[in-house]
């Protein structure tokens, strides 16, 4: 039972650049000091005193870097290592905080700053965000960069398909170098000076996300550093309510966008015995929204990262002081400070997730939606303009990347404007529809697609063994390699169904590569994947058996599919006739669920095939109640999700902590009672039920102070559970039960 367990374990985490509070000690395994300063020494120190496991984190690309700029640090000015677009714009984090195109000299500099976390104690360190915008390559820092990488003069990334390829590759390139430039030289450091063997870790977007916002990272890529210990995902309702397409509509699906992203950041680890943490954030880096609107997104993101049984760490919070202390929405008149029942609920989750057991997926289908890092190199910005082929209107001429402009654009569309050519055409540069297009068919329909990395492929032995069907399209990226395809045509021999989707329109096929660099020229790698599996030149959605296994091809682009229901219905119907070749059936539905150990994760989904409720039944307490409410039937309507605790489900079990809003320290029985010590937050009010081996009649509450503590007590017999209810105090509280 993982309630109980020792820090070093380190499930759970959150991040934090201010000095403890009780208010905000949210009771996780692993505080994450944010920033070297002249604080941070003294901050360690008091987060170290109150048990925490320290990690040190800083920005990669971003940061407090104005001794390094302005040439405090080795007397040369370095501003021209900021990013910067085509019109010599610098490209800012905030005021004399750009983001960096990491040189050598850069990674030095942050090298020597991190060498202070390690010398402060930090067992790890995480540097986060490695991010190049899609817009920038153009500063002098990084002209140099791609001459010496490229062995040729620079090309403005705006002049073609292949030079922004080839631009947007070396970006990812420079991050990786510099990551795997610091971390080898910190773990050395640590262990030479300290005998203590440092870890290294990259808190870092979804490639899902990344490639919608048009930002360019490493992600897959940094499976090539040998000191890195693993990735935080940051993935949140700001990242996940991003607005996709789907059945002709734009409109934000938080859940299934956040399935999507925590599908795709779990395969950065498979086969490699690294960690991966997923991040949740009960509120978002934009304060427009009511507290009503951040939890209901927040418990689907929560819902979705628990769908992918295979990762049990997470980051519970990035920053509590922004929770616990702040009013939303921000600047309003109605700006309140977080409701009493939101921060018990969010302390609760955050102990629950500490809980979480590893277990394999129960999917009698296996498909994945492959998807490689080569998506950041070809997200089209159109010159940094986004121009409809036919105007419609002369107020939709032009629509800037500017965050004004752009939401402006957003607002026409989703007030119901029905306008096809502007429909289209927001699909096409802002949603990333292709990818989409091969997804939410499915996943709306309760098939839980899982992203697959392209490029694992060839790192990994076996690593398609899992699945049974894959669907595949190079018009939004592209195989880096090969042997990519041949890999795939041995899984499909093997017994694997392959379904590809694409009409060869994407103008990235024309790039300069291996598929048209040979004496054997194709049009496009899929060419040779279709020459790969034997079936030159394929039929239009006809069926192949191909050695064990069968592969299929439908000649359309994928961001089609997301303009209408009836081009998704297609996209269902080709699933099912693959599928069916071997005896195979998927019977489509409106929910997602699984077990995990005595935990159920459950969503329904709107748009999907049907508006019928799901009902389980048994006897649970219902984890998104505060008070962990005891029931035998929970029904989810549509749009709604859940997560239970199977009680039948620890039958052997009399004494275990079903859910706490404070950190379990101890918990023990005798013949007559129960012993248990506790730890809340501050101001938070705190609930907390256990399974007992005989019935509760009363409890008493003590400090280490000495101070007494009034605890409630509520007895439910059909659950023998007991619910003891209490203030919220961050020292701990001795509690006997009798």
């Amino acid at each position: 039972m993982s309630y109980l367990r020792d820090r070093t374990e380190e499930l759970t985490s959150f991040q934090q650049s201010a000095h403890y509070s009780g208010k905000d000690d949210i009771n996780t395994d692993v505080v994450m000091v944010y920033g070297i300063s002249d604080s941070t020494c003294e901050r360690i120190a008091e987060y170290k005193k109150h048990g925490y496991i320290i990690h040190v984190m800083v920005g990669i690309a971003w940061g407090g870097y104005r001794d390094y700029l302005f040439g405090q640090w080795d007397g040369k000015d370095h501003w021209d290592e900021a990013q910067e677009d085509r019109f010599g714009t610098k490209i800012l984090h905030g005021p004399d905080m750009p983001y960096m195109v990491p040189t050598i000299t850069f990674a030095d500099y942050i090298t020597e700053g991190l060498k202070k976390a390690v010398d402060f104690g930090a067992e790890a360190i995480h540097v986060e965000e490695p991010e190049f915008w899609d817009r920038g390559g153009y500063s002098e820092a990084f002209k140099r960069e791609y001459k010496l990488f490229y062995r040729e003069d620079w090309r403005p990334p705006y002049e073609s398909e292949d030079a922004r390829y080839r631009a947007a590759k070396l970006k990812s390139y420079l991050y990786r170098r510099t990551i795997d430039r610091v971390s080898s030289y910190l773990k050395e450091y640590a262990l030479t000076k300290y005998g203590r063997v440092l870890r290294f870790y990259v808190p870092t977007h979804s490639l899902l996300n990344y490639t919608q916002w048009k930002i360019v990272s490493p992600e897959g890529m940094l499976s090539e550093c040998p000191s890195l210990d693993g990735y935080i995902a940051q993935i949140w309702t700001g990242t996940s309510r991003e607005p996709t397409p789907f059945d002709g509509v734009i409109k934000e699906r938080t859940f299934e966008t956040a399935y999507l992203e925590y599908g795709i950041m779990q395969e950065l680890i498979k086969g490699t015995g690294r960690k991966m943490w997923f991040l949740h954030d009960p509120i978002e880096d934009n304060k427009i929204y009511t507290w009503e609107n951040y939890k209901y997104n927040y418990l689907k993101t929560v819902v979705a990262s628990l769908l992918h049984p295979k990762v049990n760490s997470y980051e519970v919070c990035p920053w509590p002081v922004r929770v616990f202390y702040e009013k939303y929405p921000r600047n309003s008149p109605d700006a309140k400070p977080i409701p009493a029942d939101y921060a018990t609920l969010l302390c609760s989750v955050f102990q629950t997730l500490g809980d979480m057991p590893l277990t394999e997926s129960d999917n009698k289908i296996k498909t994945g939606v492959l998807l490689s890092d080569t998506a950041l190199f070809q997200r089209d910005y159109s010159d940094s303009v986004i121009k409809p082929p036919e105007a419609p209107s002369a107020d939709a001429t032009v629509i800037s990347d500017s965050d004004e402009l752009k939401n402006d654009f957003k607002n026409k569309l989703f007030k119901g404007e029905k306008d096809e050519r502007l429909i289209r055409e927001y699909i096409r540069s802002s949603t990333f529809p292709s990818f989409y297009g091969l997804c939410l068919p499915m996943l709306k329909y309760g098939m839980p697609v899982r992203p697959v990395s392209l490029d694992n492929i060839r790192r990994y032995n076996g690593y398609l063994d899992d699945y049974d069907v894959l669907l595949l399209s190079y018009e939004f990226m592209k195989p880096e390699y090969p042997d990519i395809n041949n890999a795939l045509a041995s899984w499909v021999k093997a017994g694997g169904k392959l379904i590809y989707v694409g009409d060869g329109s994407d103008p990235y096929h024309k790039i300069r590569s291996w598929w048209n660099s040979s004496k054997v020229k194709y049009p496009s790698a899929a060419e040779h994947l279709f020459e790969m599996l034997g079936i030159s030149e394929p039929k239009d959605r006809e069926v192949y058996s191909v050695g064990n296994g069968f592969a299929a091809v439908w000649y359309i682009n994928p961001a089609e599919i997301t303009y209408s229901k009836e081009k998704a219905d297609e996209m269902r119907e080709l699933f099912g006739n693959v599928v069916k070749q071997d005896g195979g059936e998927w019977n489509y539905k409106n929910s997602i669920s699984i077990k995990r150990g005595p935990y159920i994760p459950a969503a329904v989904l709107d748009e999907s095939i049907s508006d019928e409720p799901l009902t389980l039944r048994g006897l649970f307490a219902d984890m998104f109640d505060i008070k962990y409410k005891i029931i035998t039937e929970k029904t989810l309507s549509i749009d709604e999700n859940a997560l239970l605790f199977d009680i039948e489900a620890i039958k052997d079990e009399s004494l275990r902590v079903i859910g706490t809003s404070a950190r379990i320290i101890s918990l023990s029985a005798s013949d007559n009672a129960v012993s248990l010590t506790v730890k809340g937050t501050e101001e938070v009010n705190t609930y907390t039920r256990l399974r007992v081996p005989f019935e509760i009649k009363t409890a008493e509450g003590k400090l280490e102070s000495g101070k007494t503590v009034d605890i409630g007590v509520e007895y439910d017999a059909k659950s023998r559970t007991v619910l003891l209810s209490y203030d919220g105090i961050a020292e701990n509280l001795d509690i006997i039960l009798k």
